[in-house]
């Protein structure tokens, strides 16, 4: 298994850990909605965490792979041979 795909199977597990460390600061919720709230705000946060700083994927290395196809691309066209249009 892959690094990138272990990462992928260890985030619910470290973020159910995450709400059971809050949930025991907490101890008593005096309702349904106030854990609801709980796990939404820490939704929320790791979304802000992911959306703002945290990256697994470095698009320059992406832009990079981008760029080189496309010139490959384009010298493959410039040695194909002219086809000939027949009306």
């Amino acid at each position: 298994m892959s690094q990138a795909a272990s990462h992928n199977q260890a985030w619910p597990k470290r973020f159910i850990e995450e709400i059971r460390r809050r949930e025991k600061v907490v101890r008593i919720f005096p309702n349904r909605e106030s854990a609801y709230r709980l796990v939404g705000a820490l939704c929320a946060e790791t979304h802000e965490e992911w959306s703002t700083g945290r990256r697994y994927l470095d698009m320059n290395e992406y832009f990079d792979w981008k760029s080189t196809q496309q010139e490959e691309e384009s010298k493959a066209e410039e040695r194909a041979e002219p086809v000939a249009v027949v009306a």
